[in-house]
């Protein structure tokens, strides 16, 4: 293991400055999946929040989904809640039982609910409320990915080192290229933040600006596909 005395934002914006992998690149149609921005998350003056956002998060996240709805292209959001007793929630909630643990992030909760800032389309997009870190988990993204004919998934959201990372580990391994805007990614503190994103650009995805995801919804044309 090489040891250092750099910090894992230093890490990360090395690593930009000079990659030690070649990119994943975009492929030929991709899908939005906006991981739980949820109120529970993103409203730090009303409940404890998991992660502080980055200053304009949320309005890049409504450009590249409102951008990318306007090509025919899917956008996807997930957010996390259980019943009422917590009882689905399983071990993950048994760790500890504090108002702002999974278990009690209810169905029907103003915790549940998305943030008001963002543009959801009810009628024409894809709302999946997952159990696990990855939006890969136990969900019909997988099915509906093959229906859509997706080679390539956008990861907004939060939070960067839980996850985020966890449906870029799953994208991969499922045989997508997986994108990661930075801007449209945040966590509760800088450290995991920027870790994830070094061990993400290292291993599991391409972390991009969201100019480069916007340029390339600006510039995508859908196939001609009987």
């Amino acid at each position: 293991m090489e040891l250092s005395n750099k910090s894992a934002r230093q890490l990360f914006e090395e690593l930009e400055a000079n990659p030690k992998r070649k990119r994943y690149g975009f492929g030929s149609k991709a899908v939005i999946v906006n991981v739980d921005l949820q109120k529970a998350f993103t409203l730090e003056n009303e409940f404890k929040s998991a992660y502080s956002t980055h200053p304009k998060q949320m309005e890049f996240v409504n450009d590249i989904s409102n951008l990318a709805r306007s090509k025919g292209l899917p956008v996807v959001w997930t957010y996390v809640s259980y019943m009422k007793s917590g009882d689905d929630c399983g071990l993950w909630g048994t760790r500890n039982d504090t108002p702002d643990s999974l278990q009690n992030i209810k169905v029907g909760s103003r915790r549940a609910e998305f943030d008001d800032r963002l543009d959801v389309d009810r009628e024409r997009d894809i709302i999946i409320n997952k159990r696990g870190a990855s939006a890969f988990f136990q969900t019909n993204l997988p099915a509906l990915l093959v229906w859509h004919r997706i080679d390539t998934i956008i990861v907004t959201g939060g939070s960067t080192s839980g996850c985020v990372r966890a449906t870029a580990v799953d994208g991969l391994q499922s045989g997508y290229r997986t994108i990661v805007p930075q801007e449209c990614v945040d966590d509760r503190h800088e450290g995991p933040h920027f870790a994830s994103l070094y061990d993400m650009s290292m291993k599991y995805a391409d972390v991009v600006s969201v100019t480069e995801v916007i340029d390339y919804l600006m510039a995508y044309q859908p196939a001609n596909i009987s």
